[in-house]
């Protein structure tokens, strides 16, 4: 689901190295956020082809399919290419202009240690680009602009335990994620029994691990570079 232009002004924008990504690491945040009445846009790097079952009209009509279940009303694919990301400075002055464009309090992109060089490279990029929106004396679209914060959520790719600053209780949107991710047919469901049967079962267990670290049933990790401020404890679980 694109729209052009973009919102004036985003509360976060979600920053994903491929179609699929945002729904697996944070798909119930989305929901739950969407859910308190704050303004969430996507934004795909690429087009996440070419894969053994997929094709870009595949992806897209899945893409779509899966913003119109989570409710999002604005999701745009920046055009970069799949397997060959890197955060050059072309790349970087057009995610810099969606900032820009779309005025992010928050951003949540990839955890920044992952074997796919594509998570590696989303995540240098939104870093990059998070300093490059501010600048004066430029050609790109907008007003200057500095997000407030970057969050990591957890997709990855490597065999590791994470260390989240923070678990969010997803368990009222649990169904719903499920039904995004389901959506994506060519990645988790088509021929899957030459690839893992289980997948989206253990998607379930990771978060139902990260739901029992915290009392509840079904919970998301995230982390951040940055400290973590508070105001008040009333928020915690």
């Amino acid at each position: 689901m694109n729209s052009n232009p973009p919102p004036t002004k985003l509360d976060a924008l979600v920053v994903a190295p491929h179609p699929d990504d945002a729904e697996l690491g944070m798909g119930g945040a989305i929901l739950g956020m969407l859910d308190a009445g704050f303004s969430i846009g996507i934004l795909d790097l690429t087009d996440g082809e070419p894969t053994p079952f997929g094709s870009p009209k595949i992806r897209k009509t899945e893409t779509n399919a899966a913003s119109e279940i989570l409710g999002i009303q604005w999701r745009y694919n920046l055009g970069l290419p799949n397997r060959s990301l890197e955060p050059t400075l072309e790349a970087r002055e057009k995610l810099a202009g969606i900032f820009r464009q779309t005025k992010p309090r928050w951003i949540f992109a990839p955890y920044w240690e992952d074997a796919h060089p594509d998570h590696l490279a989303a995540t240098q990029l939104v870093e990059a680009a998070r300093f490059w929106s501010k600048l004066t004396k430029t050609e790109m679209p907008g007003e200057p602009f500095h997000p407030e914060r970057i969050y990591s959520y957890y997709c990855v790719h490597l065999k590791m335990h994470a260390n989240p600053k923070f678990v969010l209780d997803i368990s009222k949107h649990w169904d719903k994620k499920l039904q995004s991710l389901r959506c994506y047919n060519s990645q988790f469901i088509h021929g899957m029994e030459h690839l893992d049967p289980q997948f989206l079962d253990q998607i379930r267990d990771e978060a139902a691990y990260w739901g029992k670290t915290i009392g509840v049933k079904y919970g998301e990790p995230f982390t951040c570079r940055e400290p973590l401020g508070l105001t008040d404890f009333a928020s915690l679980v």
